[in-house]
């Protein structure tokens, strides 16, 4: 049964819950809450985790009093403001739902979920605009102050209209990382670069250029033997026009992670790894640019680097006020849309269009879409070719 949301106010103390105690909730999501704990009254009451001895570690290391084993259990004796979701892909829908139908807000990991189809029914069961609660992304990549200045200057077209892009996530995984045998497969990890790992800057190119309309890709397994890609490439039209190419791959040793965008009077360029600040980031005026306009738009204000801390400060305003974060709705669906027609474009060869990709679609409840060749193989055909 749904709970309706309440919105405390700024004085009351948000009660916050972490799913999930392995690498991420320890390095980001914990690191985050007690930064902002110190800031305003907020309260990590619970942490939730399938192993006992993690969740218990974790919560004594970290002062938490209530460790659990269920989620359900948690929810229903806590009664947290907020679930912070830190599990693999595979459990968000579930998780994000109950969370949702016990009145509290989400903010979780990417990738977000494994389908269209699942992020749809997580959507669905959202609370009423105004009022809440939401479920919300991590895509902290879109936060801080280099990401804001620059997306300003875009939509109000500062250095003349976007005409070309380049998005870039070119990273390195050795063997040993696919040792571990949840990753490289299509239920565990959710998918191979393109949705684990590149799906951060395609939302940040999103993010600062808008709806795109058309995409073209390919996608190839030339290392790893996994049942997911190892790397893909991708033409992407824009609604405004812009074109640009994407590259998504773990098979780079000089990892880089890098947007570029061309306008009309000057290139706008980050680059990093993992994470930026303002000066991770570059703007090159065209010949001819006077230097008092080129010296504003290199304006970009106090230094607040893009992380989990930046995009949670938001999200804990907005529910407050019981406004939508960004990286809910239809804000957050965008890039597991953009990702979904990436795969369908590179597994079918054809041109992907926005929003063609929807229920009755293969693509649309499975990133694979049953392609031969990239569709893990049943227990069915297993059992056939060994048996022929």
């Amino acid at each position: 049964m749904f709970v309706t949301a309440s919105h405390p106010s700024h004085r009351d103390p948000l009660r916050v819950a972490i799913v999930g105690t392995g690498a991420i909730a320890r390095v980001s999501h914990l690191p985050a809450l007690t930064a902002l704990a110190a800031e305003q009254p907020l309260e990590i009451v619970a942490a939730v985790d399938v192993d006992p001895d993690s969740v218990g570690t974790f919560c004594a290391e970290s002062g938490i009093a209530h460790p659990y084993t269920d989620l359900d259990g948690m929810l229903a004796e806590q009664r947290p403001n907020l679930v912070t979701l830190a599990t693999p892909p595979r459990f968000h829908r579930d998780q994000t739902v109950a969370a949702l139908r016990a009145g509290a807000w989400v903010w979780c990991e990417k990738p977000p979920c494994p389908s269209l189809e699942d992020f749809d029914a997580i959507e669905a069961e959202e609370g009423p605009e105004g009022e809440g609660p939401y479920a919300a992304i991590v895509f902290q990549h879109r936060f801080g102050s280099g990401a804001g200045h620059v997306r300003e200057l875009l939509a109000r077209q500062a250095m003349g209209r976007p005409l070309v892009a380049h998005c870039q996530t070119t990273w390195y995984r050795d063997e040993a990382y696919y040792s571990a045998p949840w990753r490289g497969t299509w239920s565990s990890e959710g998918g191979g670069p393109s949705m684990g790992h590149g799906i951060h800057q395609m939302d940040l190119l999103l993010d600062l250029l808008g709806p795109w309309s058309e995409i073209r890709a390919m996608a190839g397994r030339l290392v790893h033997d996994v049942e997911t890609e190892d790397v893909s490439t991708a033409l992407i039209r824009f609604e405004n026009g812009a074109m640009a190419t994407v590259v998504n791959s773990v098979l780079s040793p000089d990892q880089v992670s890098r947007i570029r965008i061309d306008c009309e009077h000057a290139t706008v360029e980050l680059t990093h790894l993992y994470g930026h600040r303002n000066a991770d980031w570059r703007i090159t005026p065209a010949p001819g640019v006077p230097t008092e306009q080129a010296d504003a738009w290199r304006g970009f204000g106090a230094d607040v680097p893009s992380s989990h801390e930046a995009q949670l400060a938001g999200l804990l305003e907005d529910m407050r006020t019981g406004r939508r974060p960004r990286s809910s709705g239809a804000d957050g669906r965008k890039s597991l849309e953009l990702v979904t027609a990436l795969y369908k474009a590179a597994f079918t060869g054809a041109t992907v269009r926005a929003g063609e990709t929807g229920p009755g679609d293969p693509y649309y409840s499975a990133l694979h879409g049953e392609a031969p060749g990239w569709a893990p193989e049943s227990q069915e055909q297993q059992r056939a070719e060994v048996t022929a």
